[in-house]
């Protein structure tokens, strides 16, 4: 038994080492993002190195793949269709989870860069961090819908697919920057980087970007969750406020 286990480490022994000869060391332009009053929106530069500890491997050319992901989140995704004439609400599923803000942006094309294997056990693309688990019998193309969440929320710029937007140089030191629109949800953001050769993950790493509500957006906010009758006599307050001073603004000019 013994002898089988030193025969199969002196066979594994220059894959491990090769699979271990790149790690990726990483920076960030910042760690955190304060969602204020006048916010609207905020660049995530990240940038890094691949260390070795022997020379590059041959095979393929280096790639690097940068996810940011918001907080998931459930989503109840509804089919409008016509009935009698009428827009009505005709099917409904429930997306057991999806991110909130979702970009992943590449050095080359995804499919140059990634297999579908090393996709499906890391979940990189973005139909593979939309969970779906199941949907009612009645609904037959239930694709369809996480189709749906993925179309709207690209259009509003909380779903990127940025290829070729990190720049690699050496095969050692890369960049790339994300644009956070200015619709964010508050939590920990999870930012992960990927180097692969020959379409298959060589090292990961993954640290958090904190974006949080500040100034009187978080005083507000608070006092929401915490005050609800203060918050609403607070509003009401305000809103009588403003319709007394326009109609003040309107008699002004009306003489």
């Amino acid at each position: 038994m013994r002898r089988l286990f030193v025969l199969l480490a002196l066979v594994l022994a220059p894959y491990m080492t090769a699979a271990q000869s790149e790690e990726i060391v990483l920076g960030l332009s910042r760690n955190e993002v304060a969602i204020t009053a006048t916010f609207d929106g905020s660049d995530v530069l990240i940038f890094g190195a691949i260390k070795r500890n022997a020379p590059a491997p041959a095979g393929g050319p280096l790639e690097v793949i940068i996810t940011l992901a918001g907080p998931d989140q459930p989503v109840t995704v509804r089919r409008k269709e016509r009935v009698l004439g009428i827009w009505a609400n005709t099917d409904a599923v429930e997306v057991d989870s999806a991110p909130s803000f979702y970009a992943v942006a590449t050095s080359a094309p995804l499919a140059d860069s990634l297999s579908a294997v090393e996709d499906l056990r890391h979940s990189i693309s973005i139909p593979r961090v939309i969970r779906s688990v199941g949907a009612p019998d009645s609904v037959t193309d239930a694709e369809s819908f996480s189709d749906a969440i993925i179309r709207i929320r690209a259009g509003s710029g909380l779903y990127q697919r940025l290829e070729g937007q990190v720049d690699v140089e050496e095969e050692t030191l890369f960049r790339g920057q994300i644009t956070l629109p200015a619709a964010l949800t508050e939590g920990a953001y999870s930012a992960r980087i990927f180097i692969t050769r020959d379409r298959t993950v060589i090292d990961t790493y993954e640290t958090e970007i904190a974006v949080f509500k500040a100034g009187l957006e978080r005083f507000l906010f608070e006092m929401s969750r915490n005050q609800p009758l203060l918050y609403g006599l607070m509003s009401l307050a305000i809103a009588i406020a403003a319709g007394w001073l326009a109609s003040a603004v309107f008699r002004i000019f009306q003489r």
